[in-house]
């Protein structure tokens, strides 16, 4: 088995990687929900999401395993509002249960590598699937900055 990874238009290959994002979805309510957060079902506002990969600012790494995409991070790019840096905000991360023996780890990684090489100073990232893979990303480097919450109506 060998895993590759790519940077793949959100676009081209919505139809394709749908259902691992319907998976996705579906594991974070399911946390989410025992916590007393309900969230509505999966509808995503894909015109947004077409438009922001079409203009090169959501960025889409994809894991495949012979060919067959088994994890994806999506990120976006954007200047800091104060500060003009290029920053990224990731929208969401998530590797089949059945490939998460490291891969996640070399996923993010080559995130990492790609945004570097685009200048971005700065991302930001949510456990919001697993609490765990905090803990992988503050071995990786990353920093507690802030502390989120959820109010619910």
């Amino acid at each position: 088995m060998s895993y590759t990874f790519h940077i793949e238009k959100f676009h081209e290959n919505y139809h394709e990687m749908e259902s691992i994002y319907q998976q996705h979805y579906a594991d974070m309510t399911d946390r989410l929900s025992k916590i007393g957060v309900e969230c509505s079902p999966f509808n995503p506002r894909l015109d947004q999401y077409f438009a922001a990969s079409e203009g090169d600012w959501l960025i889409s790494y994809i894991a495949r395993l012979d060919g067959k995409p088994v994890g994806y991070c999506n990120v976006y790019i954007t200047n800091d509002m104060h500060n003009r840096d290029l920053i990224a905000q990731e929208d969401a991360l998530y590797v089949l249960p059945e490939h998460r023996s490291g891969l996640g780890k070399k996923l993010v990684q080559y995130g990492l590598e790609d945004l570097r090489n685009r200048g971005v100073k700065r991302l930001n990232v949510n456990a919001m699937t697993d609490l765990r893979v905090a803990k992988l990303w503050e071995r990786m480097g990353f920093k507690h900055t802030c502390h989120s919450m959820t109010y619910t109506f």
